[in-house]
């Protein structure tokens, strides 16, 4: 009996998983004591990644990386989770140009259309361990912690920019706004976040 009670555990843990698994057969021996005969098919994690044509910045080194980390991870759905994840604020988030003949990469914050000194700072760092291994994902880097800087001397007060001096929904706010401010919420992390990347970087 406990071992059927296992079994049946088992099947309902599958089939409550949920997401892109899908348990497609599962048999239980005849006596019902225990889950076999036949392999649990699971079908294949479908990728939530934008289409190529579709992603605002690629790297040859996150890519290798995203393969390398796949065949080291014997969980599917972790190894699905990865290559989800870790591409995702290159594909989604990253504005790469260049100014002045110099890189300039203004970062989103999720879905919102400014950038945070300390989020930014945070959201590209993981990459700075390929950073050597491809000229463009550095030079995108590099572009990041320029902007940062730039932001600063803007103002030092700040925590949130705009990607140009464009206003938006805080101008009201009572403190001494500029256009080019999204936010102007002062907080010491925002200037300790392109510290430490600048100091990765440059390492």
């Amino acid at each position: 009996m406990k071992k059927r009670n296992i079994g049946i555990c088992i099947i309902t843990t599958i089939l409550l998983m949920g997401g892109p698994a899908k348990a497609t057969e599962l048999i239980l021996a005849k006596d019902h004591t225990s889950v076999v005969n036949q392999a649990v098919e699971i079908a294949a994690y479908k990728s939530n990644r934008p289409p190529v044509n579709k992603r605002l910045f690629t790297s040859k080194a996150v890519e290798a990386e995203i393969t390398r980390v796949k065949k080291l991870l014997t969980n599917q759905k972790l190894a699905w989770m990865f290559e989800n994840c870790f591409p995702n604020t290159l594909e989604t988030t990253v504005h790469y140009r260049t100014t002045d003949g110099k890189p300039d990469t203004f970062v989103y914050t999720g879905d919102i259309h400014a950038m945070w000194l300390r989020d930014s700072g945070a959201q590209v760092w993981p990459y700075i361990q390929l950073a050597n291994k491809d000229p463009e994902l550095k030079k995108m880097l590099e572009g990041v912690i320029r902007r940062q800087f730039k932001c600063i001397n803007i103002d030092p007060y700040a925590n949130a920019f705009n990607d140009g001096a464009v206003g938006g929904d805080w101008m009201s706010d009572l403190t001494d706004m500029k256009p080019e401010l999204h936010e102007r919420k002062w907080e010491i992390d925002s200037l300790c976040y392109p510290l430490r990347l600048a100091y990765q970087y440059w390492k």
